[in-house]
């Protein structure tokens, strides 16, 4: 009952379904079932898991096995944990797939959403035979999640069609029906569970090697002279280009993480042009120090001794997430390099900011550099006036190119981003 778990189980309750949310967290099943929402940065999810809860279409628990058995449709949206190269810790998957396993009667359908390499949710298949039943007395289907952290409800009602493969085609028609009922934009049928997996893995590559694209030219731009973003977006006016935003480098738990699927599964292929782009989006935390340096190079100050203030600790604006956040190889690198390190972020706290290895800070005085990590709404805003006045040194390294150059020099800075020219 999570992040994407929490909002599919209110829609599905919102459509007339009765559902039954099974998590570990006993905090998060009693909050639920007083019709509270803990996923705060969702929109919408608050009336929704109420009016439901209320009307007795939604209701939570920890007792798996129970949940099961009550159960004709089981949906398996957990996370799926990854070291640095993508090899995925499937323990959740699998434990949830034991219990269900203990309440599987014939006729139930098991249906995987989280994102895995394609051949996981067939690999299922023995872990749920011990239930005594063989595939096709009861249906297993991959239907991926296609949403995002403050978009959920809007992602799974309507905004892309839903992606479904199926053991068996009355699997298929069963588990076409439960989404169409939801998702307006109805759903796209796969040739099987492997290739309906394969769908969400190759999003997500496809992003991380046009985001390296990106970042590449960006810095071919900038020894060129050139301002990457009056370039991309003139080329973007021709409907067959689609340059994508360079940046301080790729985080959170899908773009970054989904290429080590397909390097990880390949045999003979070796996917080259893969790997390259995650060199490319992994180095960018490390560009966006050389900038820094730069920065205080032309305003005649060393990096060491520096103040240096990091505005955004989480991987993207407006959520509270920090897998693969580029805050924190810059925060060790500008450390290694013996600058006092500062942080701040809206959505964080003091602790976050310790456990990055930089010490909390609300104001700009004494600063000598801003770095920016994360497109937080509150840093496109920021009164660079008040900055001006208030830092020691002038300074602004954009990392995520929220500013304007002109408005930035126009009250004295050095101002420098990723692709400028």
């Amino acid at each position: 009952m999570g992040k994407m778990g929490l909002p599919l189980a209110a829609v599905f309750a919102d459509h007339g379904a009765n559902v039954i949310g099974v998590d570990i967290n006993e905090r998060i099943v009693e909050m639920i079932n007083r019709g509270e929402n803990h996923v705060r940065e969702e929109p919408g999810l608050d009336e929704l898991v109420r009016r439901n809860v209320e009307a007795g279409r939604l209701r939570a628990t920890t007792d798996g096995v129970k949940a099961a058995k009550e159960a004709d449709v089981m949906i398996i949206l957990v996370p799926t944990l990854t070291d640095e190269r993508g090899n995925i810790k499937l323990d959740p998957v699998y434990d949830v797939a034991e219990k269900i396993s203990q309440g599987l009667e014939k006729g139930d359908i098991v249906i995987t959403e989280a994102t895995m390499p394609p051949g996981t949710t067939e690999s299922l298949i023995p872990i749920l035979e011990k239930s005594g039943l063989k595939l096709g007395e009861f249906g297993l289907a991959h239907a991926p999640e296609r949403t995002m952290t403050g978009t959920a409800i809007r992602d799974i009602t309507g905004q892309y069609p839903k992606i479904v493969g199926a053991s068996d085609e009355r699997t298929l028609e069963a588990v076409i029906g439960i989404y169409e009922t939801i998702n307006k934009k109805g759903v796209i049928l796969m040739s099987s569970i492997k290739a309906a997996e394969a769908v969400k893995v190759f999003e997500g590559v496809y992003r991380d090697v046009n985001i390296a694209l990106a970042n590449e030219l960006a810095l071919w731009c900038e020894e060129h002279g050139l301002d990457a973003l009056e370039v991309f977006q003139a080329a973007n006016t021709q409907p067959y280009c689609h340059l994508h935003m360079p940046g301080a480098g790729v985080g959170g738990h899908c773009i970054p993480v989904y290429p080590w699927f397909v390097i990880n599964l390949a045999k003979r292929t070796n996917p080259r042009l893969i790997k390259t782009a995650r060199e490319i989006n992994d180095s960018m935390p490390h560009h966006v120090v050389e900038l820094t340096v730069k920065a205080l190079n032309e305003a005649g100050r060393p990096l060491k001794g520096s103040n240096i203030l990091v505005l955004g600790l989480t991987f993207r604006g407006g959520v509270r997430e920090f897998m693969k956040a580029a805050a924190k190889p810059i925060i060790q690198e500008l450390k290694e390099w013996g600058a006092n390190v500062y942080a701040y972020d809206p959505l964080c706290t003091p602790e976050d900011a310790e456990r990055f290895g930089a010490e909390w800070k609300e104001d700009f005085k004494e600063v000598d550099a801003i770095v920016i990590t994360a497109d937080h709404r509150e840093f496109k805003e920021l009164d660079l006036k008040k900055l001006a006045e208030e830092m020691r040194t002038r300074i602004i390294v954009d990392g995520r190119n929220i500013l304007k150059p002109e408005e930035a020099q126009k009250h004295g800075f050095v101002y420098l981003r990723v692709g400028g020219s």
